[in-house]
């Protein structure tokens, strides 16, 4: 075949296989809306199975990693639980096995005797209180839980606690055991070293614990803007004298008001009074200084509510 025929049968033959590729390509995508319809129209459960049957293109999707998943076991807290059961049990005594304590504490511990004090021991305590625990294994806990007598005597005691999978249930697995209390834990040094003068924010700081323990004065004017705070109510004390203002900040010792806006943390030891006596309280304040005076911007020991509120 002469040169010049072949080459123009080449030429003819490229547009030709590429309209015979876009025929293809349309017939597939009249073909794939065809099924969507046909699919849909059987309905619901049928497009379902079409769309996860449909096999994708490109990056498989990456594997989820697994996630740490906090267990109930290790989200249960059995000081509650450990509590009841030493009250219980040393309300109970052995001799009247009957007795509603006693019933209590058997069946929060099928498997431990209960105590047989003598006629004339000491008195129950009058207030059990759990003051620590620790997890020793899944699902296994011991709680220390104080016993506080009339004489002003404490007894610790340690109890052994299991509790199931949900950490909804729990049992006292053995007898309580008397352990020496935890030892006083070291203060760090305050924070507030600065001494405050009688002055403008010791005055405000008055002012505001007047009305907020005392009734004395609405507690809303001694708020900065945004802040809220309800005095305590029935208002528990009669008069109110601030003993000693501390602030972490120097500010806090100037003779004026400073900038609006400047922020100083305080401490205040207040004396409160009422008709049964006289009672040390202390409070942490932030004060905030606008328009040349000071304003509570957040009561730390209280429930200011704004951005400074703790």
């Amino acid at each position: 075949m002469p040169p010049g025929k072949q080459a123009s049968q080449s030429e003819a033959a490229a547009p030709m296989a590429a309209g015979a590729r876009l025929e293809a390509m349309r017939r597939r995508v009249r073909l794939s809306r065809v099924a969507v319809w046909t699919v849909i129209a059987a309905g619901p459960i049928a497009l379902c199975v079409a769309v996860t049957s449909t096999p994708t293109t490109g990056a498989a999707a990456p594997t989820a990693k697994p996630t740490a998943v906090r267990t109930a076991t290790s989200a249960a807290d059995p000081s509650g639980y450990a509590q009841v059961f030493v009250g219980a049990w040393l309300h109970s005594s052995a001799d009247n096995e009957t007795s509603a304590q006693a019933r209590l504490a058997q069946s929060m511990a099928p498997d431990v005797e209960l105590p047989a004090p003598a006629a004339d021991a000491q008195s129950a305590p009058g207030s059990v209180t759990a003051v620590r625990r620790a997890q020793r294994a899944d699902g296994a806990w011991s709680v220390t839980v104080a016993a506080q007598y009339a004489g002003g005597s404490v007894r610790y005691y340690a109890v052994p606690v299991a509790a199931d999978r949900t950490g909804s249930s729990f049992t006292v697995t053995g007898a309580p055991g008397m352990v020496a209390g935890p030892a006083r834990a070291e203060v760090p040094k305050s924070s507030y070293a600065v001494t405050v003068p009688e002055g403008n924010l010791s005055s405000a700081i008055r002012q505001f614990l007047a009305a907020y323990l005392t009734g004395d004065g609405e507690v809303d004017r001694y708020l900065a803007p945004g802040v809220q705070l309800t005095a305590v109510s029935p208002a528990p004390y009669t008069a109110v004298a601030v003993q000693e203002v501390s602030a972490a900040e120097e500010a806090a010792a100037a003779e004026h008001v400073p900038a609006d806006g400047t922020k100083v943390r305080v401490l205040a030891s207040v004396e409160a009074r009422d008709p049964e006596g006289r009672w040390p309280l202390a409070y942490e304040l932030t004060i905030k200084a606008r328009s040349g005076r000071w304003e509570v911007a957040a009561l730390q020991s209280g429930t200011a509510q704004d951005g400074d509120a703790r």
